[in-house]
């Protein structure tokens, strides 16, 4: 028998909801407030929000038994919950997870609906990804007119040039060091001795190997071929270490293994991907954290799925930039030690290659300082 909404609990939240968005708090996080606060008036065992893109909608805010869908990509119809509309605009749906929905428990999460919609129409910091829902207007515009077909040529060209710029600035810092290496062998070969020598070739052969990944990289991002092995069953503790291996002596031996268990259910989807998967999780994590830091592997299961984390003591993640992050070229404020960031297309090609295996990932601050990726496959 539903239970009766706790009718106090929610007009303290909505008290307090209020006050934060007078002082300003807008966004991810006073969302994620209202999916708490929908959690623990209804009662139930765990809460979400999705929002919803142009063809597919997407887990921005999740609590309780819900958490673990952070990230994960939906169809429209695979969402439960009651519809939030701004306009006319569908712009996601609320969901408190209970075994049945009273018409008491219905009219609070309409209540809170309109609330998350008064977030959109602020315009500050939602929707959570560049291509979530628009005003009505915006999204019925059609290019058929001048102006309308001047802005798409503007747009495919600003496309372009960014892709030319951040591939020669990815491409530049390997194909630099590799020739200063190499005219350093031709000129100073006898001088060098042995052991210059092998530094040095040591050197090119990482920094070729660095490029080659960075080649499959940028080929990946902005290719709409899959290339995909047939998913099935695989040890992901296994193609984690094996990964683990295959990293730059460097990064290896940052990274703490320890909480690998021994005894993890099977994964569902292609071990080779992990490959990819992790080396960019363990670069991004390496990036923005200090040298002495160590990056933490650990994995888990659940009834559904199997889960590994990758979390770094570093510069953390803002709550708002927990899902631009995943955004083609999408770049976030430069770590404090001053180091590139890259080219935005890491995390990008990331949530890509997980979601080919009908996976997600998502991305958190650390308590105590720092970040986690989460990535989750389906049990084999």
């Amino acid at each position: 028998m539903p239970v009766t909404p706790d009718y106090a609990a929610l007009t303290r939240g909505q008290i307090a909801l209020l006050d934060r968005i007078n002082a300003g708090d807008t966004g991810l996080a006073v969302l994620d407030q209202v999916v708490r606060l929908a959690t623990a008036v209804l009662g139930g065992t765990g809460g979400s929000f999705t929002e919803f893109a142009a063809d597919h909608g997407r887990v921005v805010a999740a609590t309780g038994e819900c958490a673990r869908t952070l990230g994960r990509r939906t169809s429209f119809a695979e969402r439960p919950g009651v519809p939030c509309e701004l306009n006319g605009v569908a712009i996601g749906r609320l969901h408190v997870c209970l075994d049945e929905l009273s018409p008491e428990q219905r009219t609070v999460l309409e209540l809170l609906s309109a609330t998350i919609a008064q977030l959109y129409a602020a315009r500050a910091g939602l929707p959570v990804h560049t291509d979530g829902p628009q005003p009505a207007s915006r999204l019925t515009t059609e290019v058929t007119d001048h102006d309308g077909l001047v802005e798409h040529w503007k747009r495919r060209h600003e496309d372009r040039d960014l892709f030319v710029a951040v591939t020669s600035h990815e491409l530049r810092t390997p194909v630099t060091v590799i020739k200063g290496y190499a005219d350093t062998l031709t000129n100073h070969w006898e001088s060098l001795g042995e052991e210059g020598r092998r530094e040095a070739a040591r050197v090119i052969g990482a920094r070729a190997g660095e490029l080659a990944r960075l080649v499959d990289r940028l080929l990946s991002a902005t290719s709409e071929e899959s290339g995909d092995a047939p998913p099935g069953p695989f040890d992901l503790v296994d193609a984690l270490r094996s990964a683990a291996a295959d990293l730059p002596e460097d990064l290896r031996a940052r990274l703490v293994l320890d909480g690998l268990p021994g005894d993890l259910p099977k994964a569902f989807g292609d071990r080779d991907a992990i490959a990819t998967v992790l080396t960019e999780l363990a670069t991004n994590a390496e990036k923005y954290s200090p040298p002495e830091t160590e990056v933490t592997v650990t994995a888990t299961s659940d009834e559904t799925t199997v889960t590994f984390q990758v979390a770094d003591r570093g510069y953390g993640v803002r709550p708002e930039h927990a899902e631009l992050a995943f955004e083609r070229y999408w770049q976030g404020e430069p770590a404090s030690g001053g180091r590139n960031p890259g080219a935005g297309l890491g995390l990008y090609l990331v949530r890509r290659t997980v979601e080919r295996r009908n996976g997600w990932v998502s991305l958190r601050p650390r308590e105590g300082g720092g970040t986690i990726a989460e990535v989750r496959f389906p049990r084999a």
